[in-house]
């Protein structure tokens, strides 16, 4: 028989490693596990130098979140530990960060941080410690599917987190378990008051733990000083708006703060770290209806380079906030591609592109990939082609 992890023990002969992150989420995971009679151990891992986060609300990682997990741990009576991984976290998370910035892309560094320190680094220790699974507090479903696992969308649709885990390969999400997939955010919340613990009423993290504040471009100027060299502000027409002072201040798709003004609603429709340029133009310029995929990990029953030609309909979500769309699944020569009919606004490379196979909860995720190119409509595709074939900012300088 099963238990409740879908795994053949009983609960007190099961040893779960819980990821605890200090936030009311993942104490919650402990605790439910705790009270079920498994063999809970507690790991919170210190990702960077948290001393002057110490005091921040609403970030994750930081020293008080620490402190915060190992007196959950206490209250539960459970053993609990810290594991040192900041130079993994710089390497993997971090300067990866940095890197994809500078390149022009709009990286997403939770993502890197589950692909790398979460389900690799602290998946191997869980297993080096004898653990049957690693429970996380994501809110994500995972199923049983034959022999496998599969991911799916979480009950709670305002909470799921699919978006930041489609980089969770097979072998990891058959060893992974989620607890909260079933559950309400005000359900954990009830949940950790019942239990007394002294997170119930924490604030969930908002900014990227390494970023204090939310300002991108403070933290990349310090570990990429290059990236604020100056460069030109180009309108898709080919005009010479002004100057900005490094691309790290841009993303694709924004509108406020890019110090021009023509008259005309402006957004960013590319940026060129090679010539430093910001392309910017109207609105109807960010449209894009096909997206080229790198670094695409596929969690389907079929594998990927034996989908048919002609593709397959599915759902993408490009962005964490939006909804999943109806989109268009092929490989082209090894190269995943995605057709976007109804076009999508804002895509920028560097962002994922994640997979479904319905809408709503239930839903399976079928895997996905980093950004690495797009298409807009061709009246666009040829005014930067038109650009790149101009004298470069570089060149002029």
């Amino acid at each position: 028989m099963l238990n409740s992890l879908d795994i053949a023990k009983a609960p007190e002969d099961t040893r779960v490693v819980v990821a605890m992150s200090g936030g009311v989420d993942s104490s919650v995971v402990a605790g439910l596990l705790h009270a079920e009679g498994y063999q809970v151990i507690g790991i919170t891992l210190q990702l960077y130098d948290h001393g002057a986060a110490v005091r921040r609300t609403g970030s994750c990682c930081a020293g008080q979140d620490i402190d915060d997990a190992r007196r959950v741990c206490e209250e539960l009576g459970i053993p609990h530990y810290v594991l040192d991984y900041e130079s993994r976290f710089r390497e993997a998370v971090i300067d990866q960060f940095a890197d994809s910035y500078i390149a022009g892309e709009t990286p997403i560094p939770c993502v890197s941080c589950n692909q790398t320190v979460k389900f690799a680094d602290l998946l191997k220790t869980a297993r080096d410690l004898g653990a049957d699974c690693l429970a996380t507090g994501h809110y994500i479903l995972s199923r049983p599917n034959g022999a496998h696992r599969a991911l799916c969308r979480p009950v709670d649709a305002h909470r799921d987190q699919s978006y930041f885990l489609f980089a969770t390969t097979q072998e990891q999400v058959d060893f992974l378990r989620f607890p909260l997939g079933t559950m309400a955010k005000d359900e954990t919340r009830a949940a950790a008051e019942r239990m007394g613990l002294i997170v119930a009423d924490k604030p969930d993290s908002q900014d990227i733990c390494f970023v204090p504040n939310g300002k991108y471009a403070d933290v990349i100027a310090r570990l990429r000083p290059n990236a604020a060299l100056a460069g030109e502000i180009v309108h898709l027409d080919g005009r010479v708006l002004g100057r900005h002072d490094g691309i790290l201040h841009y993303t694709i798709g924004q509108r406020k703060g890019l110090g021009v003004a023509t008259g005309e609603p402006l957004y960013v429709i590319r940026i060129d770290a090679r010539t430093r340029r910001v392309v910017v133009g109207p609105k109807d310029a960010l449209d894009t209806r096909t997206i080229v995929l790198r670094e695409v990990n596929w969690l389907g029953d079929t594998p990927l380079a034996d989908l048919p030609a002609a593709g397959i309909d599915l759902l993408a979500r490009v962005r964490s906030t939006r909804p999943p769309r109806p989109a268009r699944l092929f490989v082209d020569g090894g190269t995943a591609v995605v057709e976007l009919p109804g076009g999508e606004a804002g895509v920028s490379p560097g962002q994922a592109c994640v997979l479904y196979d319905g809408e709503g909860a239930g839903a399976r995720v079928l895997g996905g990939g980093f950004i690495d190119a797009t298409r807009r409509a061709d009246h666009v595709e040829a005014q930067l082609a038109a650009l790149d074939q101009s004298k470069t900012s570089v060149a002029a300088e």
